[in-house]
């Protein structure tokens, strides 16, 4: 069991890395526009100071072998699948942003370590 704890700290440190990185690009994209969010690009920035505490908290509980710990790495994983969603579908209704190489790279590869993470995590719940 401490080996798929040991996976699961390294897939949720490379998930962060993606989604953190991912909302970075999404300022460049000026993301809460698509969203229809208040407050500008500070409103957008000020959202993700507790985001990202919440996620660096998260992996604090992952390294802890915490149930806590597996329930933020779902959240996590479900987060990386649901940007990777969301951005897809605005693709295909014809927004351009997020639709150049590494805005994909970044979507792809989210969804991908997502999913696996995910798998890992249920793992761990159930046994």
């Amino acid at each position: 069991m401490a080996n798929a704890f040991e996976i699961l700290f390294w897939l949720y440190i490379v998930n962060a890395v993606l989604l953190i990185t991912h909302e970075i690009d999404s300022a460049y994209w000026k993301e809460w526009k698509l969203f229809k969010l208040p407050g500008g690009s500070a409103g957008f920035m000020l959202l993700h100071l507790p985001l990202v505490f919440l996620i660096l908290w998260g992996l604090v509980l992952v390294f802890q072998h915490s149930f806590a710990g597996l329930v933020f790495s779902l959240l996590l994983s479900l987060c990386g699948i649901f940007a990777f969603t969301i951005h897809t579908i605005f693709i295909r209704k014809g927004k351009n942003e997020f639709n150049v190489p590494v805005s994909l790279f970044l979507l792809i590869a989210t969804l991908v370590v997502s999913l696996v993470q995910a798998a890992c995590t249920i793992y761990l719940f159930v046994i």
